[in-house]
């Protein structure tokens, strides 16, 4: 959204690096014993399955409407003289970082309704990442929220404060994208939270050949990207382990991870949280902030970097 050119190498096509399989792309309707459901009428049978669908994100479908989508919002964060940020997690507080440090004379406000930014990792870090906004004049508001449907430029928090922005931009938390599970023969495999319950092979539990990976996994750790990617890495075994014939008992195991979380500040900067200490600046910066992983997981995926 900062910079849109950034986001031709970190779109990425399934097809360009899922060469040897089927994609289909659909909304998935039902699951049966046998089979998942599609929206668009497909049937498409299973021996083994794994559910991945995470959180709701309601982005374009193809790679150029995303593209279109970057370049809309730097738009419109180019046009404005001031900014409302609503949500202080880790999109919040890096989109906050990345506009202060390319356009420091806009003005920027961050409204959280936590009362701290970053709780989902220490306080430590999210005190180092609340000064380094404020250092860049970053207005922050703690416990509140935001009623987004003005008509104007004026917007009333929780409150009763006011706050004049040309634009906003929500980055709060998304819900988790299982509801559909509820109309399947997986809804009792879902905890209050409507996450998936699975076991230490994360295998849905009271389930032979489903797995789940990622946040729709009812683990209790940082949903993060990185532990997601291992959680692929522990079924991708197992499938193979199972599908070779071999005995469930030498299934691999997921262990949580650690409290470990990076979080980029601008261009050069970040906080980092790791178990052994919380540490911010350049250093941390170095280790995510030039390309926030991209190319690391383009080199992955067999693509160029």
């Amino acid at each position: 959204m900062v910079e849109p050119s950034f986001a031709e190498r970190s779109v990425i096509n399934h097809r360009d690096y899922l060469t040897n399989g089927l994609i289909v792309t659909s909304v998935a309707t039902n699951v049966t014993d046998t089979d998942v459901l599609t929206a668009d009428g497909r049937r498409i049978s299973y021996d083994y399955l794994v559910i991945a669908t995470g959180h709701m994100d309601l982005v374009p479908v193809t790679k150029p409407e995303r593209l279109h989508q970057y370049k809309a919002d730097n738009q419109k964060i180019q046009s404005a003289d001031s900014i409302l940020i609503v949500g202080g997690g880790p999109t919040g507080v890096e989109l906050a970082g990345e506009i202060v440090t390319d356009f420091p004379d806009k003005k920027v406000t961050l409204v959280h309704k936590g009362p701290r930014l970053l709780e989902f990792i220490g306080a430590k870090a999210s005190d180092k990442a609340l000064r380094w906004l404020k250092s860049r004049k970053v207005e922050v508001k703690l416990e509140q929220a935001v009623d987004l449907n003005s008509t104007t430029s004026v917007y009333k928090t929780s409150t009763g404060e006011t706050i004049k922005a040309d634009c906003h931009f929500l980055c709060a938390g998304k819900p988790l994208a299982s509801s559909w599970l509820n109309e399947t023969i997986l809804k009792t495999n879902l905890d209050g939270n409507g996450r998936l319950m699975v076991d230490e092979h994360l295998r849905v539990k009271g389930r032979r050949n489903v797995f789940a990976i990622g946040d729709i996994t009812d683990i209790p750790e940082l949903k993060q990207g990185f532990l997601a990617q291992k959680h692929a890495m522990v079924v991708a075994k197992n499938l193979k382990l199972l599908m070779s014939g071999s005995k469930e008992s030498k299934m691999g195991k997921y262990e949580c991870g650690s409290a470990t979380a990076l979080v980029s500040l601008g261009r050069k900067d970040a906080v980092a949280q790791f178990p052994f200490a919380t540490i911010s600046g350049c250093l941390p910066g170095l280790l995510k902030s030039k390309d926030l992983f991209v190319g690391k997981t383009r080199k992955n995926m067999g693509l160029q970097p």
